[in-house]
């Protein structure tokens, strides 16, 4: 038990250190090549966020252990509205004015009932991963497009972009950190799953679970870390755009990703419940969203408590059911 518990610690602190140098890497890089702020931001920086995910996931099909991936995804997502978002909103209400934000969250709620449906028969098979790399690949375009538009319109977002791009960094440093993170990330992810595969046996947990839990906690630190430093420094569009980018990433690349090495079946009742919680997530942030924006006021402190109370309670009723 000491062993497994080592091997996710060290696991988990290698994957946020690297992810975090990958970002900055990958940033700097993209900035060197003379991408947009605007595009950086909404590909490379939602793309690296969900790094960690994609290549656990990817492990984890390989070894197949394919419901480790399956609860990572969808338990980021989780994590990410109602721990990382609600944590920030209770650091700072939530004032959305991008209308690049504005419009990536219906795309969001859209692309979470895409995959319902995929799963609606219980499983999800190799073409299901295949649909969703492809469905990935036409939201990068989307985003790249929308990217350089919101460029020529000043959006707000892009200012935030701006503001963060790590411009300290010299070419040769973007590519070392942007290497560092490609060798690193798939190191820390094999000790994590061995780590967590291991306790889940150890304590009689499916995989599904400790995906759920403790794999999705650890993949979404960085998140939680960038989201209380933007609603600190007053960048609110810029730390819901990277939450909502990254749960898109997550449901089309990592379960995409782990189907389409390995076809495997949704556990009984999964879609009636875990799923069930995150639509609900993802639905009461669209709404509370269009609510206050169309008040043009910001989300208040109590939505950011109600979220991190649903958090808590999704976590007990899971280590409950176990």
């Amino acid at each position: 038990m000491i062993e497994a518990v080592a091997y996710l610690i060290v696991g988990l602190i290698l994957l946020v250190y690297s992810a975090d140098k990958f970002i900055m890497g990958a940033a700097a890089t993209a900035t060197y090549l003379g991408v947009s702020s605007m595009v950086v931001g909404l590909i490379v920086i939602g793309f690296g966020t969900s790094a960690p995910e994609m290549v656990i996931s990817a492990i984890a099909a390989m070894q197949d252990n394919p419901g480790l991936a399956l609860g990572n995804a969808v338990g980021s997502n989780i994590t990410n509205i109602a721990l990382v978002l609600g944590v920030g909103i209770i650091v700072s209400p939530l004032l959305i004015c991008s209308n690049t934000v504005k419009r990536e969250m219906p795309i969001l709620l859209l692309v979470s009932l895409f995959v319902l449906w995929l799963m609606w028969d219980g499983e999800l098979s190799r073409v299901d991963g295949v649909v969703l790399l492809l469905g990935m690949f036409v939201m990068t375009l989307w985003m790249a497009w929308l990217g350089l538009r919101e460029s020529k319109e000043k959006d707000t977002l892009e200012e935030e972009f701006e503001a963060e791009m790590p411009h300290d960094v010299s070419k040769r440093a973007a590519w070392l950190w942007l290497l560092f993170g490609i060798i690193m990330l798939p190191m820390a992810s094999v000790l994590m799953v061995k780590g967590a595969t291991s306790i889940a046996q150890m304590m009689g947990m499916s995989d599904v679970v400790i995906g759920l839990t403790i794999v999705a906690l650890g993949t979404s630190l960085p998140e939680l870390s960038a989201t209380i430093a933007c609603m600190r420094k007053g960048e609110h569009d810029l730390a819901l755009g990277n939450i909502v980018g990254s749960n898109m990433f997550n449901l089309l690349g990592v379960l995409g990703i782990s189907s389409a090495i390995k076809s495997f079946k949704l556990p009984k009742n999964f879609l009636s419940t875990d799923y069930l919680v995150m639509l609900d997530l993802t639905f009461a942030l669209l709404i509370f969203s269009l609510v206050y924006v169309a008040r043009s006021k910001p989300i208040p402190r109590m939505i950011g408590y109600l979220f991190v109370l649903a958090y808590c309670a999704f976590n007990f009723w899971l280590f409950q059911r176990s």
